[in-house]
Order: C-alpha cells, then structure tokens, then sequence
C-alpha cells in the first residue's frame, strides 16, 4: 500500500461467514482450519476480482502459513465476542484442536449468500480441498500476502494484475467502507 493511502477495509458479514462455514461443513466434517480459512481466502478473493467485492469483508491477516480472515477465525473457534455479533448466537459446529466438527444436522441457510458468493465459496472452497497443507501454504503467498503492512492485507494488493486494476483500486477505495455485503 502505498504511503498515505488508506487501507480498503469492508464492514464484515458474519451472518455470511456463519453460514459459509456450515456450508462447508456439510460437505466434509470435520475439516481443518487451514483448509476452512483458505478457502474463505480464495472465494473472498476470486469474488472480489470479477465483483470488486469480497464475500464476507474479513480482515486478513499474512500468517506464516498464509492468509488468515481474522473474524472468521474467532468465529470458528466461537469466540463470544464475534458470536455476539449473530442474529441467534448460534453456530453448528464444535473445534477439537484444529478441526470443526458439524454437530446437528440442520442445514445452512443459504439464502444469506447471493449466486455469486454461492459460486465464488464453491470454488474457493474445491480449490483449497484440492491441495494439501504444503501446496495451500505456497498458493496463498502472493503478492498480496508479502506487501502485507505490518502484517495486514490490503484489498487493493488481493485485486488481479490488469489495464483496470488502478480504475478499480480507487473505486473501492471511494466505496469499500459504505458498502453492504
């Protein structure tokens, strides 16, 4: 980012994050965190690039082992501040170590996530399955994830190389903070 610019930050949906981890969920459980967060991380970032918004508008901070959206961590790990923060102050799922595990059998309601974070969550969420630790660890440092200040992602670094990509880089910095997930 550069000097003086202001980071890209989004109001998070933990609604969408709630029901984003359910989902995935009932596809696998119990499933590790790493593949769980990094999935959140490639379907925030394919949504942003062909939507220029991200799905859940989760902070991200560069970890040793790659990107990690803070508020979608606590919330996985139900952390009471973050669950305050729901409607019903529910979540289906339980940690045991690094792993969610389903617990019920109620299914998420979808209804919260348009088509295309539907769409962005699936392949975000195939692509992280797809690999292993290793290979999820070295596909989420990206230029993105090495320009992080102070170990803080910026949006404006998660947005593909383009012809557009200034054009788009002012327009969520104009827009980012009043935008509604």
């Amino acid at each position: 980012m550069p000097m003086g610019m202001p980071e890209i930050r989004f109001r998070f949906s933990p609604e969408k994050a709630r029901t984003a981890l359910h989902w995935m969920l009932t596809q696998q459980s119990p499933l590790d965190l790493h593949t769980l967060l990094k999935a959140c991380y490639f379907a925030d970032k394919y949504h942003l690039n062909r939507h220029l918004r991200p799905i859940f508008g989760a902070r991200y901070k560069a970890m040793n082992y790659g990107p990690v959206p803070l508020e979608i961590y606590e919330l996985a790990k139900s952390e009471p501040l973050i669950i305050a923060e729901l409607q019903d102050r529910i979540v289906p799922w339980e940690l045991e170590g690094y792993r969610l595990k389903l617990k019920g059998n109620a299914a998420p309601n979808m209804d919260i996530l348009s088509r295309s974070d539907i769409l962005a969550l699936e392949e975000g969420f195939s692509l992280s399955r797809s690999m292993n630790f290793t290979d999820r660890t070295a596909a989420t440092h990206g230029r993105d994830w090495e320009r992080a200040n102070f170990g803080m992602m910026d949006y404006a670094d998660m947005l593909d190389n383009g012809p557009d990509q200034s054009a788009k880089v002012r327009e969520l910095r104009e827009t980012a903070r009043y935008a509604v997930l």
